[in-house]
């Protein structure tokens, strides 16, 4: 079956890609394409999505650079500040200029996010929506209800919910609003995350029933797994964030992982856009 990794991130220090100002203790380690490659190929992953990485914040140019580089590897999805007015335009020339299929958004569960309640989120939403793009949300489980209020007003907007909104397995009011979103049907959830909620070794056993509920509310056409490599190197290694899922949750026949592993990444993202460089 084609594995697709829907969620990873890269980075370079280089001054060519400078980190955002608001970057004080940027990374030290590089997470190049290349060493992703290489763990690509060892496990079978096809394709990858690039999400950008918080210490670039506003400027996607590295993971723009990135998918140009590897088109048929790679494509990006990137950010503009929620707080600008001027985000949905920035929007506009990031997918239009170089290329992405999507934008994420981070609000905070605590008064820190609440700009996503803001008017001013309703040109971004639009705009991702008039140019078919999904909107990725990386939040908590309380952010979710609002969340809900403001789709009824964007119905053709794919909305990708990052690592089931790391709602805790025992969290039944946040698991509740979690699966409330199913009810629109272009809302999709990634799965991942395990290692970060599982007060357990690998596999993660006490998250499988959380997996199992999201899987029978949203079927396996708008569920998918994802690595969050680098990030998940804390906790896991990048073969285990794919063996969790392939092999240690039951639950999935062979038809559902087709969906989970890869078939539902790609009815969002399609590869081979980019414009190749030596």
């Amino acid at each position: 079956m084609r594995i697709i990794d829907p969620h990873v991130h890269v980075w370079q220090n280089d001054p060519a890609f400078p980190w955002a100002p608001e970057t004080t203790n940027p990374p030290k380690e590089d997470r190049t394409p290349e060493a992703l490659q290489e763990l690509m190929d060892a496990n079978g992953v096809e394709k990858t999505v690039l999400v950008q990485v918080i210490h670039y914040r506003w400027d996607n140019s590295y993971a723009a650079h990135v998918s140009e580089v590897y088109p048929d590897k790679f494509v990006g999805v990137c950010r503009v500040n929620p707080l600008d007015s001027r985000a949905a335009e920035h929007l506009n020339f990031w997918v239009e200029e170089h290329g992405f299929q999507g934008v994420r958004l981070s609000p905070g569960a605590d008064a820190s996010g609440d700009w996503f309640l803001e008017d001013r989120m309703d040109p971004i939403f639009r705009r991702a929506e008039s140019l078919h793009v999904p909107l990725l949300l990386l939040t908590r489980p309380s952010r979710l209800p609002d969340l809900a209020a403001r789709l009824e007003k964007f119905p053709e907007l794919d909305v990708v919910i990052d690592h089931m909104a790391d709602c805790n397995p025992k969290d039944e009011v946040g698991i509740g609003q979690l699966l409330d979103l199913a009810r629109f049907p272009r809302v999709y959830v990634k799965i991942s995350h395990t290692w970060g909620i599982s007060e357990e070794p690998y596999p993660w056993k006490d998250t499988h029933d959380l997996v199992q509920r999201v899987f029978q509310a949203y079927g396996p056409e708008r569920i998918m797994w994802s690595t969050d490599w680098p990030v998940c190197l804390s906790h896991a290694t990048y073969a285990q964030t794919l063996s969790a899922v392939r092999d240690e949750m039951k639950f999935f026949n062979q038809e559902d992982l087709k969906w989970v592993l890869g078939k539902t990444a790609l009815k969002l993202w399609s590869f081979g856009k980019g414009l190749q460089k030596p």
